[in-house]
């Protein structure tokens, strides 16, 4: 198939890239930025914004697929970035499909959109989309993913998948801040031996490339949104531990009183929005919300309907991290 990535120039994208291209798809992205990586690969690269309409327009002309993994994360509260990227982003993505015939779509959604607070233990899709969210990036990505699957139809095939905190090789989001915390000994858990999960990097990459395959083939996941994860929680002090001794850190993992997090990070908030910075708050609720409960899914669902399981567990991701950071 002729198949376009949005955001394939990010950590995710670049790893669907080379899963498609592996399979022996025509790859062509959507970027913001030119990247060497995919020049490398010969990839055909769109130069554009996902929240420009005649950009995505263009990109998606005679595609036979899109697997739409722009968006903007973080937990940063200025809310017109995260409704240009995520939202209207999604929106242009599934208009540019109808417009040119695209049959196929696989959304990259989040976890996040169903945390209402409170734990999640083995959760699983019948979670509802939470009503309300303590920061502009889980908001939008709800949003998002009820504009991709209510596209979902006999013309467009859709389908959502909901990561579950990317790492490994190559990470530039995660793994950069969590050093750089721990270097700086601000890197304190409110509720270190609460149990998240997460999912390497090459296994999300995976489960896009067979929730495609689904959709072209018996589309048992068309309209529908499933977890993917490593299935394999652990306490979130060992993930942590684990990521920074891979990368070649000594952890200096420190402690805080969960009350005491989250009022710090109420004031923090309410600086930043009276101000209207920009710029990422250094706590949010947002964060202290999931720092403070535990967060991990079944992904039953996924196994059953897109034939897909983590091949890379955990432990052999860790070490393929710290021989890419010895590297």
């Amino acid at each position: 198939m002729n198949i376009l990535v949005t955001g394939g120039g990010g950590f995710l994208g670049q790893a669907v890239v080379q899963s498609l291209l592996a399979r022996g798809h025509t790859v062509a992205t959507l970027n913001r930025s030119a990247y060497p990586a995919l020049d490398a690969l010969e990839v055909e690269q769109h130069r554009g914004d996902i929240a420009d309409a005649e950009a995505v327009n263009a990109a998606c002309r005679g595609r036979d697929a899109v697997i739409h993994v722009a968006a903007k994360a973080g937990p940063g509260l200025y809310a017109p970035e995260f409704v240009a990227a995520n939202v209207v982003g999604t929106g242009n993505v599934v208009d540019a499909c109808r417009k040119h015939g695209v049959g196929l779509l696989v959304h990259t959604s989040s976890p996040s959109v169903v945390h209402a607070g409170g734990d999640i233990e083995g959760g699983d899709e019948s979670l509802p989309l939470a009503t309300h969210h303590p920061a502009p990036y889980p908001a939008t990505k709800a949003e998002a993913e009820r504009i991709a699957l209510g596209a979902n139809g006999s013309d467009l095939r859709v389908c959502a998948l909901r990561p579950h905190l990317i790492w490994g090789p190559g990470d530039n989001h995660l793994l950069p801040r969590l050093i750089a915390r721990n270097r700086a000994g601000r890197l304190k858990l409110p509720a270190p031996e609460k149990k998240i999960d997460t999912v390497y990097i090459d296994n999300a990459a995976e489960a896009h490339v067979r929730a495609l395959d689904d959709l072209a083939g018996p589309a048992r996941s068309a309209g529908r949104a499933y977890f993917i994860t490593n299935d394999e929680p652990r306490p979130v002090v060992d993930i942590l531990r684990g990521l920074l001794e891979a990368a070649g850190e000594t952890p200096r993992i420190g402690t805080v009183n969960p009350k005491i997090a989250m009022a710090a990070a109420t004031v923090v908030e309410a600086l930043w929005r009276g101000l209207r910075l920009k710029r990422d708050p250094p706590i949010s609720r947002f964060v202290v919300d999931h720092l403070t409960t535990a967060h991990w899914f079944s992904i039953a669902a996924a196994k059953r309907d897109l034939d897909w399981a983590p091949a890379v567990s955990m432990d052999e991701g860790l070490a393929r991290l710290a021989r890419s950071a010895r590297d």
